[in-house]
């Protein structure tokens, strides 16, 4: 199953802003920035990362969970689910 660019849009959004935070952390390291600031950063990053994931993944079972072609019962979306978490 392919995901529908146009449900990706906020997906797209967020891993940009991610990726312009790990450059920024990298700056932070090579500047030598405090531990505690870079930490935070990635803590950021991180936490963005996983909301990204999720909205991937909530958006795949929305997807076939509304396909009448989709074969995948509740059990398998349920299973493919927490295989994340």
């Amino acid at each position: 199953m392919q995901l529908d660019p146009n449900d990706m849009t906020s997906v797209i959004n967020r891993l940009n802003r991610a990726q312009g935070q790990l450059a920024g952390i990298v700056r932070m390291i090579e500047d030598g920035r405090e531990c505690r600031d870079i930490v935070t950063q990635i803590a950021a990053v991180s936490r963005a990362l996983d909301k990204a994931g999720f909205a991937v993944v909530a958006t795949g079972l929305k997807q076939c969970m509304d396909s009448k072609d989709s074969d995948m019962e509740v059990e398998d979306l349920e299973k493919l689910f927490l295989s994340l978490a």
